[in-house]
């Protein structure tokens, strides 16, 4: 008894620890955003000294309280009110753990460590940047982190305790009980808070008077960062949907879906655009905007995931108190930045001058594209909330609107890239251009009407895909070769291989785009689905395979009861396959999910899922055989590595950078 009671005080204890050291960090905040701020603008070096100390403490101490938080659901302390709610024993430790952030509060606590992280990297690697430009950034970052720290203690406090604790927890939400769920959120949290690093030097340039190449060259590898890591982070999240909850999709456009789609769609735009500062001098309010809307958008994410206003199975059901409190966030820095913005016109003045035909248009191009493509997404996300609120109807905007108003843009921009890729600068001939691109055309042309012929009665979408997705990543090829020169086609590939890793991360991230865009339309074009109600031993045909159901068993899981099905796959009469779905029922949530059973083909996924049973003795089975859906989620990794290639250049690396910037003459700050 004494030993229980030991371990109980040390649990406290480690509780009471991880409360204590998020409210320092908070004072902590207070400080880094108050006195650099002053300091840059006095010129005061030692106050503007304090950032990076106070960005490092800062990031330990929010580290600390999450470390106790997460000890707290390894534990299973019950005297937490939080892992009652989302906690139990008999949970498998890997749940234990992501169960710190399958919540409202443990996920904004990760939101804020990743904030403080993003914040303690500036510090540790922008040593080479302006000290008073240092200051600001570091002081802007801390600004947001001042925000969510007291959004934490002061509406969604993480640690509080309850007067008796139970013998038990509630246990976690079943559907987020999933490998793929559990490292889906880090990897979404650190794209959307990377972004306000991007933000910060907005504002920290926008206050400065000073945007120009150094600026661009020293935000693109956050901005890169982020993007990467909210690619991954909607891969896993489209992954799981599509293996998890057993309805055979990968994107529903839902609107926690949507949230995290548009910071990324504007952080893409974002890149593209501070290649032209870095290069050019030009688009230089354009970016600035970019970078302030991208973490807006992250923001905006945020409030639509938080504050109940806006149905979705992803959604945290929360009282409206939160979602005021983060639209008051939205409010103040998303205002204040743009009001900044407009007050700062005059300093952002382009400076270079291009054609209506060079790679600069052709960014422009792709940038208005993203950044419609996102407004189109937000419209088709916010619509139903202004149409009860100013009209007091119920409408729900489907996957139909936003395939047929997203869809157009994706096209023309994947019809740009490869063109764009391969234009000079300032000023190019498009006939020289689509000349170099001429055997990637008749390439993407020759396989698209391939895929026409070969399908009878169906929608162009397939071929129309393929075309794409073969330009897409044809085109690259030939943005590669085109930059090692003429001769013999082994000098041409050994200089090809020694070519700056940015130039190789852009053609694999246009390939990858290009995977992708044919998996999703040869997914949705080509798909096959059987639903029925078959009995044991029956088999029946779909498509060239023949799907059988041998056996229906009841199980006991770790923590759940679950009806698996199994189910052979047969080729002629040669059996292949032998697949086992399951309908799982968690006791102590009192919810059923649904595990679908998949065999994965680089072709071709047969999907199977095991319904209810029926009165007459049968199971209700549904069959997809879903062609290159895998593709989908390659072509994400691929675009992933293409940004770690990038960021791996030297030429791009924030230190790097800088140091180059350092050799030139200083900007005079706009008084």
């Amino acid at each position: 008894m004494a030993l229980a009671d030991i371990g109980f005080s040390i649990r406290t204890m480690i509780t009471e620890l991880g409360h204590f050291a998020l409210i320092l960090a908070f004072a902590v905040a207070i400080v880094q955003m108050v006195v650099p701020l002053v300091g840059a603008h006095k010129g005061w070096s030692g106050w503007m000294a304090v950032a990076e100390p106070a960005a490092t403490v800062q990031f330990l101490l929010t580290a600390v309280s999450f470390a106790a938080l997460t000890h707290a659901f390894v534990t299973s302390d019950f005297s937490v009110q939080l892992v009652v709610a989302n906690s139990h024993t008999a949970k498998p430790m890997l749940y234990k753990v992501s169960g710190v952030w399958g919540n409202h509060e443990g996920s904004m606590l990760l939101w804020v460590l990743i904030l403080t992280l993003f914040g303690a990297l500036a510090a540790w690697f922008g040593g080479n940047l302006p000290p008073t430009l240092r200051a600001r950034v570091l002081g802007v970052q801390s600004a947001i982190a001042v925000a969510f720290f007291a959004f934490i203690l002061f509406t969604s406090n993480p640690f509080v305790r309850m007067a008796i604790p139970p013998f038990n927890g509630q246990d976690l939400n079943p559907l987020l009980q999933d490998p793929g769920l559990a490292f889906h959120p880090p990897f979404l949290y650190l794209g959307y808070v990377g972004l306000s690093i991007c933000f910060s030097f907005a504002v920290a340039a926008l206050i400065e008077g000073r945007v120009d190449a150094a600026w661009a060259r020293w935000v693109r590898p956050w901005t890169l960062l982020s993007w990467m890591f909210l690619t991954v982070g909607i891969a896993l999240g489209s992954w799981w949907a599509y293996y998890e909850l057993g309805w055979g999709g990968f994107w529903f456009w839902d609107p926690v879906e949507n949230a995290s789609f548009m910071p990324w769609l504007i952080a893409a735009a974002l890149l593209h655009s501070a290649i032209v500062v870095e290069k050019r001098e030009a688009l230089k309010s354009w970016t600035i905007l970019l970078a302030i809307m991208a973490f807006g958008f992250s923001l905006i994410g945020t409030f639509i995931v938080r504050s109940g206003v806006i149905t979705s199975v992803h959604a945290f059901a929360n009282d409206p108190e939160r979602g005021v409190f983060i639209l008051m966030i939205l409010a103040v820095f998303m205002g204040g930045a743009l009001i900044l913005y407009a007050a700062r016109a005059g300093v952002m003045q382009a400076k270079g001058v291009f054609g209506v035909v060079s790679r600069e248009t052709a960014l422009v191009l792709n940038n208005v594209l993203l950044a419609v493509s996102a407004l189109v997404v937000f419209i088709g996300t916010i619509w139903p909330l202004v149409a009860e609120m100013a009209f007091a109807r119920k409408l729900s905007v489907g996957p139909p609107f936003f395939d047929m108003a997203f869809t157009p843009f994706m096209v023309i921009l994947a019809l740009i890239l490869p063109v764009g890729a391969i234009l000079p600068w300032k000023r190019a001939r498009i006939g020289r251009a689509l000349k170099q691109l001429r055997w990637a055309l008749i390439l993407a042309l020759a396989l698209g009407a391939l895929a026409w012929a070969m399908q009878t009665g169906r929608s162009s979408l397939g071929p129309v895909g393929l075309f794409l997705g073969t330009w897409l990543v044809a085109g690259s090829v030939v943005d590669l070769l085109g930059r090692t020169g003429r001769g013999a086609i082994g000098a041409r590939l050994r200089r090809m291989a020694r070519l700056p890793r940015a130039d190789w991360g852009k053609a694999v991230a246009h390939a990858g785009l290009g995977v992708t865009i044919f998996g999703v339309a040869a997914l949705t074009a080509w798909q096959q689905e059987d639903i029925r109600v078959t009995r044991i031993g029956e088999r029946f045909q779909v498509g060239d395979w023949g799907i059988q159901l041998d056996d229906v068993q009841r199980l006991q899981g770790p923590n759940y009861v679950t009806t698996q099905g199994t189910i052979s796959v047969w080729r002629d009469d040669t059996k292949l396959y032998e697949l086992t779905p399951e309908k799982r029922v968690y006791p102590v949530a009192g919810m059923p999910t649904t595990e679908a059973a998949i065999h994965n083909g680089i072709l071709r996924d047969i999907y199977l899922v095991i319904g209810d049973p029926q009165n007459d003795g049968g199971w209700a089975v549904r069959t997809y055989l879903k062609p290159f859906a895998n593709w989908i989620w390659t072509g994400a990794i691929i675009m992933a590595f293409g940004g770690v290639l990038s960021l791996s250049d030297r030429r791009y690396r924030v230190a790097a950078g800088a140091a180059k910037a350092a050799a030139r003459p200083a900007a005079v700050p706009a008084e």
